[in-house]
């Protein structure tokens, strides 16, 4: 029964992480559970977010990189990572497993996908729109993302950052294992007690 509840499918969870609820210029580290960020801060629009040009993919808070790439490392290893991003500079997303190695990487598809904000000149790239879509991800776990752009940092912005958890699905298999031996085991002592039933 333990080998079937060990060999038990995996089931996905996947969190967002919308930064909302947090004020403007907060330093984002361990707010959120089993999530340490780095070099990260939320601004908000209207305050310290200009929003023309990098709006928000969802709300009105976002998260920069600030002084250098934010670095992402979840307590227990993701299957996945994603979130929307608006840049200045070429963005590369990559992602480590749990001893350092960099098992998955996506990059920007523009240099520049700012929003064109009061108008003509606009800065984005010809095609480009702000919030790209990237994506990491690996079956048997990440364990940190670092998300580069200018390597000093202030270059884009992220928003909805969403990643996905493995959990053990209920052994169904293994339950129904267990009802039999369990029953099978019953029929037995009961024939024992009474022999005339045999």
């Amino acid at each position: 029964m333990l080998a079937t509840a060990a060999s038990a499918p995996l089931e996905a969870s996947t969190i967002v992480l919308d930064f909302e609820g947090f004020a403007d210029s907060t330093n984002l580290t361990t707010q959120y559970p089993g999530v340490t960020f780095t070099d990260a801060t939320v601004i908000s629009a209207g305050i310290s977010l200009n929003e023309f040009e990098l709006p928000p993919y969802s709300g009105t808070n976002v998260v920069f990189d600030d002084g250098g790439p934010i670095s992402i490392a979840f307590a227990t290893p993701v299957l996945s990572f994603a979130a929307y991003f608006t840049y200045y500079e070429p963005i590369n997303l990559a992602a480590f497993d749990a001893v350092g190695n960099e098992v998955a990487s996506a990059t920007s598809a523009f240099s520049i996908n700012v929003a064109c904000g009061d108008g003509p000149p606009c800065l984005g790239d010809p095609g480009s729109s702000p919030n790209e879509f990237l994506e990491v991800a690996l079956d048997t776990g990440i364990s940190t993302v670092i998300i580069t752009g200018d390597p000093n940092g202030s270059s884009f912005t992220l928003d909805d950052a969403t990643y996905t958890t493995a959990t053990p699905e209920p052994a169904t298999g293994g339950l129904l294992l267990a009802i039999v031996l369990a029953t099978t085991t019953l029929v037995k002592v009961i024939f024992r007690r009474r022999p005339y039933l045999s």
